[in-house]
């Protein structure tokens, strides 16, 4: 999967902690996503700085960045702790509406997989300064709570092999408030490794926020 070096690394500081991140400024910004990742990942994601760069391309700025220290990561549990990580998502969201830049761009959140309920948690703490959520082969379910409360158009991306996490998504789907959708994508897996699936998240994801990331 090609790469590229169009990005900015950044220090972000929440509370007692400096958590790295991987900024990209797309020309004529419409907006910027703010990827939370799945347990085990992180900004060096592959698949996430793939679906960024698409996104720069379109037009959209993104921000991937660590949830956790390189030593808070050690501890296995710190992973899974979907109110911590949701926290530090509002905090890193809080800390960029006042970046240089991008003092007036609306927000959008994209999560993968555990990520997206930490960014559900944030979208629901955050409310109205959320405008669009994506969420990429994800466990909406772990954030049942908070589903009613959300405001901001929501996709819910799932593979079509993925048969667990389609019923799963299917639960959450019916507990979200406002605009929504589930996009089944035929013949992917969880990770959405076979040839095209990524692109074809990549596409929908900025599909999605082409039509609800406005101020």
């Amino acid at each position: 999967m090609k790469t590229t070096t169009s990005f900015k690394n950044i220090d972000i500081p929440v509370l007692n902690v400096q958590l790295k991140g991987r900024l990209r400024i797309a020309d004529k910004q419409k907006g910027l996503v703010i990827f939370s990742h799945g347990s085990g990942s992180g900004r060096l994601s592959s698949r996430n700085n793939y679906v960024a760069e698409h996104l720069q391309s379109g037009g959209f700025s993104s921000l991937l960045f660590d949830l956790l220290t390189e030593k808070e990561d050690l501890i296995y549990e710190n992973r899974f702790d979907i109110h911590l990580l949701s926290q530090r998502l509002a905090k890193v969201t809080q800390w960029m509406l006042e970046y240089e830049g991008l003092t007036d761009v609306p927000i959008g959140y994209f999560g993968a997989s555990t990520g997206a309920a930490s960014a559900l948690y944030a979208a629901a703490q955050l409310e109205d300064k959320i405008r669009a959520i994506v969420s990429r082969g994800g466990r909406p379910d772990l954030a049942m709570s908070a589903l009613h409360k959300i405001k901001a158009p929501t996709l819910l991306i799932v593979g079509g092999d993925d048969d667990v996490v389609i019923q799963l998504n299917k639960k959450a789907y019916a507990e979200l408030g406002g605009i929504k959708k589930i996009e089944i994508i035929e013949g992917a897996t969880h990770l959405f490794g076979e040839p095209g699936k990524l692109e074809e998240v990549a596409a929908l994801s900025t599909k999605w926020f082409n039509k609800y990331l406005k101020k």
